[in-house]
Protein backbone atom coordinates (compact mmCIF):
# COMPACT_ATOMS: atom_id res chain seq x y z
CA UNK A 1 0.00 0.00 0.00
CA UNK A 2 2.90 2.53 1.10
CA UNK A 3 4.72 1.59 -2.25
CA UNK A 4 1.90 2.51 -4.31
CA UNK A 5 1.13 5.84 -2.81
CA UNK A 6 5.02 6.68 -3.29
CA UNK A 7 4.65 5.75 -7.41
CA UNK A 8 1.52 8.05 -7.01
CA UNK A 9 3.28 10.48 -5.23
CA UNK A 10 6.20 10.72 -7.65
CA UNK A 11 4.12 10.53 -10.75
CA UNK A 12 1.77 13.33 -9.46
CA UNK A 13 4.42 15.25 -8.75
CA UNK A 14 6.38 14.85 -12.15
CA UNK A 15 4.21 13.98 -14.60
CA UNK A 16 2.57 17.59 -15.43
CA UNK A 17 6.42 19.47 -14.90
CA UNK A 18 8.29 18.72 -17.78
CA UNK A 19 10.11 21.56 -19.90
CA UNK A 20 6.53 22.95 -19.92
CA UNK A 21 6.61 25.52 -22.69
CA UNK A 22 10.36 25.96 -22.71
CA UNK A 23 10.78 29.09 -25.24
CA UNK A 24 9.18 31.06 -22.91
CA UNK A 25 11.53 30.35 -20.32
CA UNK A 26 14.61 32.12 -19.01
CA UNK A 27 17.93 31.48 -20.48
CA UNK A 28 19.46 28.59 -18.34
CA UNK A 29 23.70 29.16 -18.28
CA UNK A 30 26.91 26.03 -17.61
CA UNK A 31 29.61 26.80 -15.97
CA UNK A 32 32.46 24.02 -15.47
CA UNK A 33 32.75 22.51 -11.51
CA UNK A 34 35.62 19.94 -11.04
CA UNK A 35 34.05 17.23 -13.47
CA UNK A 36 30.84 18.17 -14.15
CA UNK A 37 29.14 20.87 -15.94
CA UNK A 38 26.95 22.86 -13.80
CA UNK A 39 23.35 23.84 -15.55
CA UNK A 40 22.08 26.22 -13.60
CA UNK A 41 19.58 29.19 -13.85
CA UNK A 42 19.57 32.72 -12.34
CA UNK A 43 16.85 35.01 -11.99
CA UNK A 44 15.81 37.88 -10.27
CA UNK A 45 17.52 41.49 -9.48
CA UNK A 46 16.57 41.40 -5.89
CA UNK A 47 19.44 41.73 -2.74
CA UNK A 48 18.60 38.48 -1.42
CA UNK A 49 20.76 35.52 -3.09
CA UNK A 50 18.63 32.50 -2.81
CA UNK A 51 20.08 28.70 -3.79
CA UNK A 52 17.18 26.71 -4.69
CA UNK A 53 17.91 22.69 -4.56
CA UNK A 54 15.68 19.90 -6.25
CA UNK A 55 14.88 16.27 -5.47
CA UNK A 56 16.16 12.58 -6.54
CA UNK A 57 16.90 12.79 -10.35
CA UNK A 58 14.67 16.32 -10.28
CA UNK A 59 15.91 19.53 -12.41
CA UNK A 60 15.15 23.56 -12.15
CA UNK A 61 11.86 23.33 -14.44
CA UNK A 62 10.17 19.90 -12.67
CA UNK A 63 11.34 20.88 -9.53
CA UNK A 64 10.75 24.67 -9.30
CA UNK A 65 9.06 26.39 -11.88
CA UNK A 66 6.16 27.66 -9.44
CA UNK A 67 9.02 29.54 -7.45
CA UNK A 68 11.19 30.65 -10.82
CA UNK A 69 7.93 32.41 -11.68
CA UNK A 70 5.90 33.71 -8.84
CA UNK A 71 9.13 34.59 -5.95
CA UNK A 72 9.32 38.60 -6.00
CA UNK A 73 12.21 39.29 -8.17
CA UNK A 74 12.55 42.75 -7.30
CA UNK A 75 13.48 41.07 -3.68
CA UNK A 76 15.12 37.94 -4.77
CA UNK A 77 17.85 36.76 -6.93
CA UNK A 78 17.22 33.14 -7.52
CA UNK A 79 20.13 30.66 -8.53
CA UNK A 80 18.30 26.82 -9.06
CA UNK A 81 20.60 23.96 -10.50
CA UNK A 82 20.25 20.89 -12.04
CA UNK A 83 22.18 19.02 -9.38
CA UNK A 84 25.36 17.18 -10.63
CA UNK A 85 24.43 13.75 -12.91
CA UNK A 86 21.12 15.13 -13.33
CA UNK A 87 19.11 16.74 -16.10
CA UNK A 88 21.26 18.98 -17.84
CA UNK A 89 24.27 18.71 -15.51
CA UNK A 90 24.98 15.59 -17.66
CA UNK A 91 27.45 13.69 -18.88
CA UNK A 92 28.95 12.52 -16.80
CA UNK A 93 26.62 10.16 -14.92
CA UNK A 94 25.52 10.64 -11.30
CA UNK A 95 27.83 8.11 -8.96
CA UNK A 96 25.20 7.26 -6.02
CA UNK A 97 27.79 6.48 -3.25
CA UNK A 98 26.86 6.56 0.12
CA UNK A 99 27.99 10.32 0.73
CA UNK A 100 26.50 11.38 -2.92
CA UNK A 101 24.26 14.33 -0.68
CA UNK A 102 27.39 15.22 1.15
CA UNK A 103 29.07 15.70 -1.97
CA UNK A 104 26.54 17.68 -3.42
CA UNK A 105 26.22 20.08 -0.65
CA UNK A 106 29.62 20.75 -1.23
CA UNK A 107 29.79 21.29 -5.02
CA UNK A 108 26.78 23.98 -4.74
CA UNK A 109 28.80 25.61 -2.05
CA UNK A 110 31.69 25.89 -4.25
CA UNK A 111 29.14 26.81 -7.31
CA UNK A 112 27.97 29.90 -5.19
CA UNK A 113 31.57 30.89 -4.56
CA UNK A 114 32.48 30.03 -8.20
CA UNK A 115 29.77 33.11 -8.99
CA UNK A 116 30.87 35.41 -5.98
CA UNK A 117 28.05 34.92 -4.28
CA UNK A 118 29.50 34.38 -0.86
CA UNK A 119 25.97 34.71 1.23
CA UNK A 120 22.77 33.41 0.34
CA UNK A 121 19.77 30.87 1.83
CA UNK A 122 18.47 28.00 0.94
CA UNK A 123 14.93 26.52 -0.57
CA UNK A 124 15.58 22.80 -0.19
CA UNK A 125 13.21 19.94 -1.73
CA UNK A 126 13.63 16.40 -0.95
CA UNK A 127 17.18 15.05 -1.34
CA UNK A 128 17.74 18.61 -2.07
CA UNK A 129 16.37 19.23 1.46
CA UNK A 130 18.82 16.99 2.59
CA UNK A 131 21.60 18.48 0.67
CA UNK A 132 20.61 22.11 2.07
CA UNK A 133 20.47 20.69 5.57
CA UNK A 134 23.72 19.24 5.30
CA UNK A 135 25.33 22.82 3.24
CA UNK A 136 24.08 25.08 6.49
CA UNK A 137 25.44 22.86 8.94
CA UNK A 138 28.75 22.49 6.96
CA UNK A 139 28.72 26.64 5.99
CA UNK A 140 27.31 28.34 8.33
CA UNK A 141 28.83 31.33 7.60
CA UNK A 142 27.66 31.08 4.05
CA UNK A 143 23.69 30.77 4.71
CA UNK A 144 21.15 33.46 5.77
CA UNK A 145 18.57 31.38 6.02
CA UNK A 146 17.33 28.01 5.16
CA UNK A 147 13.80 26.64 4.26
CA UNK A 148 13.39 22.83 3.86
CA UNK A 149 10.08 20.23 3.14
CA UNK A 150 10.24 17.31 1.82
CA UNK A 151 12.87 16.25 3.70
CA UNK A 152 14.65 13.58 5.95
CA UNK A 153 17.78 12.85 8.39
CA UNK A 154 17.63 9.23 8.25
CA UNK A 155 15.77 6.33 6.80
CA UNK A 156 13.31 4.66 8.40
CA UNK A 157 12.39 0.85 7.98
CA UNK A 158 9.36 1.09 6.39
CA UNK A 159 10.56 3.85 3.92
CA UNK A 160 13.28 1.42 2.83
CA UNK A 161 11.04 -1.33 1.79
CA UNK A 162 8.57 1.01 0.12
CA UNK A 163 11.47 1.91 -1.84
CA UNK A 164 12.53 -1.67 -2.58
CA UNK A 165 9.05 -2.22 -3.89
CA UNK A 166 8.99 0.35 -6.33
CA UNK A 167 12.79 0.12 -7.54
CA UNK A 168 11.93 -1.98 -10.89
CA UNK A 169 10.25 1.02 -12.75
CA UNK A 170 8.71 -1.48 -15.19
CA UNK A 171 6.63 -2.02 -12.79
CA UNK A 172 5.13 1.54 -13.16
CA UNK A 173 2.32 2.51 -15.42
CA UNK A 174 4.20 3.76 -18.77
CA UNK A 175 2.25 7.30 -17.99
CA UNK A 176 3.79 6.93 -14.03
CA UNK A 177 7.37 6.61 -16.16
CA UNK A 178 6.00 9.34 -18.82
CA UNK A 179 7.51 12.63 -17.40
CA UNK A 180 11.50 11.24 -16.08
CA UNK A 181 11.85 9.52 -19.66
CA UNK A 182 11.61 12.47 -21.87
CA UNK A 183 14.39 13.81 -19.57
CA UNK A 184 16.94 10.67 -18.87
CA UNK A 185 15.23 8.39 -21.81
CA UNK A 186 13.69 4.60 -20.35
CA UNK A 187 16.96 3.09 -20.49
CA UNK A 188 19.23 5.69 -18.64
CA UNK A 189 15.83 6.67 -16.17
CA UNK A 190 15.36 2.68 -15.64
CA UNK A 191 18.94 2.53 -14.25
CA UNK A 192 18.99 5.94 -12.36
CA UNK A 193 15.83 5.53 -10.42
CA UNK A 194 17.56 1.59 -9.23
CA UNK A 195 20.79 3.31 -8.40
CA UNK A 196 18.88 5.84 -6.16
CA UNK A 197 17.23 3.02 -4.11
CA UNK A 198 20.36 1.21 -3.77
CA UNK A 199 21.67 3.91 -2.54
CA UNK A 200 19.44 4.48 -0.12
CA UNK A 201 19.75 0.82 0.91
CA UNK A 202 23.54 1.32 1.56
CA UNK A 203 23.07 3.91 3.63
CA UNK A 204 20.36 2.16 5.72
CA UNK A 205 22.89 -1.11 5.77
CA UNK A 206 25.91 1.09 6.34
CA UNK A 207 25.06 4.06 8.14
CA UNK A 208 22.06 2.87 10.25
CA UNK A 209 20.02 4.59 7.94
CA UNK A 210 21.40 7.64 8.38
CA UNK A 211 21.52 10.37 5.71
CA UNK A 212 22.70 13.31 7.63
CA UNK A 213 21.48 13.49 11.41
CA UNK A 214 24.96 14.16 12.64
CA UNK A 215 24.60 17.51 10.56
CA UNK A 216 21.46 18.57 11.64
CA UNK A 217 22.68 19.60 15.00
CA UNK A 218 25.24 21.76 13.89
CA UNK A 219 22.77 23.91 11.97
CA UNK A 220 22.57 27.70 13.49
CA UNK A 221 21.06 29.78 10.84
CA UNK A 222 17.39 30.74 10.77
CA UNK A 223 15.28 27.33 9.40
CA UNK A 224 11.46 27.10 8.33
CA UNK A 225 10.33 23.39 7.48
CA UNK A 226 6.97 22.84 5.72
CA UNK A 227 5.68 19.35 5.46
CA UNK A 228 2.39 18.15 3.98
CA UNK A 229 1.12 16.14 6.39
CA UNK A 230 -0.44 12.97 4.04
CA UNK A 231 3.31 13.32 2.58
CA UNK A 232 3.46 9.33 1.52
CA UNK A 233 7.42 9.66 1.44
CA UNK A 234 8.25 11.13 4.42
CA UNK A 235 6.63 10.27 7.90
CA UNK A 236 6.07 12.99 9.72
CA UNK A 237 8.66 11.54 12.55
CA UNK A 238 11.27 13.17 10.53
CA UNK A 239 9.41 16.96 10.69
CA UNK A 240 9.34 16.68 14.42
CA UNK A 241 13.20 15.33 14.48
CA UNK A 242 14.37 18.42 12.27
CA UNK A 243 12.27 20.79 14.52
CA UNK A 244 13.17 19.77 17.54
CA UNK A 245 17.50 18.93 17.08
CA UNK A 246 17.39 22.63 15.23
CA UNK A 247 17.20 25.43 17.61
CA UNK A 248 14.82 28.07 17.02
CA UNK A 249 13.36 26.44 13.72
CA UNK A 250 9.93 26.86 12.74
CA UNK A 251 7.12 24.70 11.41
CA UNK A 252 4.17 24.75 8.84
CA UNK A 253 2.10 22.40 8.18
CA UNK A 254 -0.36 21.55 5.27
CA UNK A 255 -3.11 19.07 6.54
CA UNK A 256 -3.97 17.91 3.27
CA UNK A 257 -0.71 18.71 1.47
CA UNK A 258 1.24 15.35 0.24
CA UNK A 259 5.28 15.72 -0.83
CA UNK A 260 4.77 18.36 -3.36
CA UNK A 261 3.36 21.34 -1.49
CA UNK A 262 5.56 23.85 -3.19
CA UNK A 263 3.37 23.29 -6.76
CA UNK A 264 -0.05 22.23 -4.84
CA UNK A 265 0.25 24.93 -3.38
CA UNK A 266 2.48 27.34 -4.64
CA UNK A 267 0.66 30.85 -4.56
CA UNK A 268 0.69 30.34 -0.24
CA UNK A 269 3.97 28.35 -0.08
CA UNK A 270 5.70 31.50 -2.08
CA UNK A 271 3.75 33.77 -0.12
CA UNK A 272 4.84 32.74 3.39
CA UNK A 273 8.85 31.30 2.52
CA UNK A 274 9.10 34.94 1.42
CA UNK A 275 7.76 36.52 4.38
CA UNK A 276 10.23 34.34 6.23
CA UNK A 277 12.91 35.24 4.06
CA UNK A 278 12.26 38.63 4.29
CA UNK A 279 12.23 38.73 8.53
CA UNK A 280 15.04 41.19 10.04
Amino acid sequence: MLASRVIRAIHNLRISRVYLSTAALPKEDKIKLGKYEINYLKVGNGPHNVFCAPGALGTIWTEFKPQVEGLNKDKFSLIVWDPPGYGKSCPPEKDFTVDFLERDADLAHELMKTLNIPKFSLLGFSDGGITSLILAAKYPEAVSKLVVWGANSFILPQELEAYKKIRDVTNWSQRQREAMNAIYGEEKFARYWAAWVDAMERIYNTRNGDICSEYVKDIICPTYILYGEKDPLVDHVHVSHLHTTITGSRIHLYPEGKHNIHIRYAEDFNKRVQEFLLLP
